[in-house]
């Protein structure tokens, strides 16, 4: 009964330990960008961390081994709850040491994880638990409690519970294995009041912080962004965060902003109006990415559309936008269109199983800050898009920054023309990001900015378009490389590019 007590432990604390690893690199991808970077860096120190605490297990005396296994149960526990609590407080009020204080709470919590399985085998061991069925237990009940939480993390618990609450979860039961071992165990320990009051301590600080989760975490966003925050939620692709100051609205995703509704009609009439001005006879429109519907608004302004198609990865992204009063008012309802079907998958996918084709593509995907986002910028997604355009079709990409980011904007140009399409390179100022970059492309030479539109604009009109399609000398196309899926060359000229913009 005590061996099985101890082996079920095992199970937890392997449990507890991938899920504080996986939280730390989460939050981190989340509000520094470049996921590879930082679940690579994030689970290299916490291995390390874990053979330093391997290590130091042995100079426990053999008559503590139990003792210690609850103490370091509790302190993982505390710490590992909180980690995700404490961590997105500091990057809302001290973002400086935000990287400092991150890996060194991955050490801590990685060398007392490290500590905790030897400590149990050694407890184990002094049971005459044979060699061989002792290691096999303890690996395999390692390994299981490994697989359990990396499906239940982004399936179940970080969609549901949020980053910090599902640290507050998995904090509770470390510091339920320790007071149920103490309890279990109270015969062999000599100090089993003082560990039992020590777990109920951390117990209770768990909870209270799990109770208070969301109000910790709506507060800290409040002091990140500067407004307040009307809607946040976590789902399994990223954190939406929704502000409000007197009529402006933003949109947040992982700390990004998307867009201000004060001047978004300077990016969503630049992005669509010089296309669909163009087509004057297209019917059916391609929308990739775009959940927040409000492309879908601007195309819906043409009543020679008859079917639009708007694949967007999240569920949660195009449902709040649906549903959600403001924003609602903010795209006119453009997602519940009856001319408008929504379709949550993943781009590239979708764009390998499709046959359809378009007569006009437009492309809002995020900006490429890491390797899943730069891979829909790459030569062979490009090629699939070229599929669904019809032949005297045009497609349009939002490209960043040709100011800000040059390379990135002129190395999404030259992986449009790797791709074998003609490309017209054009840009706007919109307040909220500054010189912001476009790219339309198609199968054929011969485009033409547009002089005029038919629809009335608060923008757009022939003298701004023209000016658009005009590039300064200080943005002027350089020579990059283009973006290829075994390199993601554009991921790195964006972090290098934003680099020396953000302070």
């Amino acid at each position: 009964m005590l061996n099985r007590v101890l082996v079920l432990s095992v199970f937890i604390v392997a449990s507890c330990g991938l899920a504080y690893e996986l939280i730390a690199a989460s939050l981190s991808s989340y509000l520094l960008g470049d996921s590879v970077l930082q679940f690579s860096s994030i689970i290299g120190c916490y291995l390390f961390a874990m053979g330093v605490g391997s290590h130091l297990s042995q100079y426990v005396k053999d008559e503590d081994t139990l003792a210690r296994f609850i103490e370091i149960e509790l302190l993982v526990g505390l710490v590992g709850g909180l980690s995700a609590a404490v961590l997105f407080m500091i990057f809302a009020w001290l973002s400086a040491p935000f990287r400092t204080v991150l890996y060194a709470m991955v050490f801590v919590i990685g060398m007392l994880v490290g500590m905790e399985i030897p400590l149990v085998m050694r407890v184990l061991n002094a049971r005459q638990a044979g060699f061989k069925e002792l290691v096999s237990r303890v690996l395999t009940f390692d390994y299981l409690g490994a697989l359990a939480v990396s499906l239940l993390f982004p399936l179940v618990l970080a969609p549901k519970l949020g980053l910090s609450r599902t640290g507050l979860v998995f904090g509770m039961l470390n510091a339920g294995v320790a007071l149920y071992t103490a309890y279990i165990f109270r015969s062999e320990l000599k100090s089993f009041h003082a560990q039992t009051f020590r777990a109920g301590m951390v117990l209770g600080i768990l909870i209270l912080g799990f109770v208070a989760s969301d109000q910790l975490t709506r507060w800290s966003e409040k002091v990140m962004f500067g407004d307040e925050v009307i809607h946040a939620e976590t789902s399994p692709y990223q954190r939406l965060v929704v502000t409000k100051w007197k009529d402006d609205l933003r949109l947040y995703i992982n700390g990004n902003l998307q867009f201000s509704s004060r001047d978004e009609h300077r990016y969503h009439e630049a992005l669509v109006h010089p296309v669909l001005e163009s087509l004057p006879a297209a019917k059916k429109v391609l929308i990739l990415g775009g959940g927040d519907g409000l492309a879908a608004r601007e195309v819906l302004r043409y009543p020679n559309i008859e079917h639009i198609t708007l694949v967007d990865l999240d569920p949660a992204m195009t449902k709040l936008f649906a549903q959600a009063g403001p924003l609602v008012a903010l795209n006119r309802g453009s997602l519940t269109d009856k001319r408008l079907a929504v379709i949550n998958a993943d781009a590239g996918q979708w764009l390998e199983t499709n046959t359809d084709q378009f007569d006009a593509i437009i492309v809002d995907f995020p900006d490429p800050s890491n390797f899943g986002l730069g891979k829909l910028y790459s030569v062979p997604i490009y090629r699939l898009m070229s599929r669904h355009l019809a032949e005297r079709g045009l497609m349009v990409i939002q490209s960043t920054s040709p100011f800000y980011a040059a390379r990135s904007y002129w190395c999404i140009d030259a992986t449009l023309r790797e791709a074998g399409f003609k490309t017209w390179p054009y840009h706007a100022y919109v307040p909220s990001f500054g010189e912001w970059g476009f790219i339309i492309a198609a199968k054929h030479e011969g485009f033409v900015p547009p002089s005029r539109y038919r629809l009335p604009m608060r923008f757009l009109d022939g003298d701004s378009t023209k000016l658009m399609f005009s590039f300064p000398p200080d943005m002027q196309r350089i020579e990059v490389e283009p973006n290829r899926l075994n390199n993601q060359s554009l991921v790195h000229y964006f972090e290098k590019d934003w680099a020396q913009v953000i302070r």
